[in-house]
């Protein structure tokens, strides 16, 4: 019986884990810093007043790599509405992931999980995942998975961007 008592509280404490990540929505983000491979600093400060989008990714997710393309799409079409992408690639050495950046290139800053606090600060475990922060520090839209490009539109309009109308249907 005893044993049946812990698979229930496991039970109850994963779905209460998982109900915490999705009350996020709408709540200040957590203070992070951030360094790209190219030497560029971020952090809450320098990133106020600007829709920022975290895309947590890994150069072994087919799926992180199937989405790339579109996620640096978004970046220029919004870029003039004041996006900023970090690409966060997490707990991957180095090498690696400059090998697989040399391989399949990006043109969204690249973030290593050594410059920076953010996969922990957003539990990132599976990929992609995707957090948007609204101009006013506030996360705006989290997915955990890939989804496509309308559910990323859907967050990044959340936050406050519009995207100009198409001429073609």
């Amino acid at each position: 019986m005893e044993r049946r008592a812990i698979l229930v509280l496991v039970a109850l404490l994963a779905v209460t884990c998982s109900a915490l990540a999705v009350d996020e929505v709408g709540q200040a983000a957590p203070r992070f810093r951030a360094k790209t491979t190219t030497g560029e600093q971020f952090n809450n400060a320098s990133t106020k007043g600007k829709v920022v989008l975290f895309e947590f990714w890994t150069t072994w997710c087919k799926y992180c790599e199937e989405e790339s393309a579109m996620v640096d799409d978004l970046a220029k079409e919004f870029a003039g509405q004041g996006l900023i992408v970090l690409a966060v690639d997490v707990l991957e050495p180095d090498q690696r992931v400059k090998k697989y950046l040399a391989e399949h290139p990006r043109s969204v800053p690249i973030v290593l999980t050594k410059d920076t606090n953010l996969a922990a600060m957003y539990n990132a475990q599976v990929y992609p995942i995707y957090v948007v922060v609204d101009r006013q520090g506030n996360i705006a839209g989290e997915q955990r998975g890939a989804r496509g490009e309308m559910a990323l539109r859907r967050m990044l309009k959340r936050a406050g961007l519009e995207a100009k109308e198409e001429s073609e249907e």
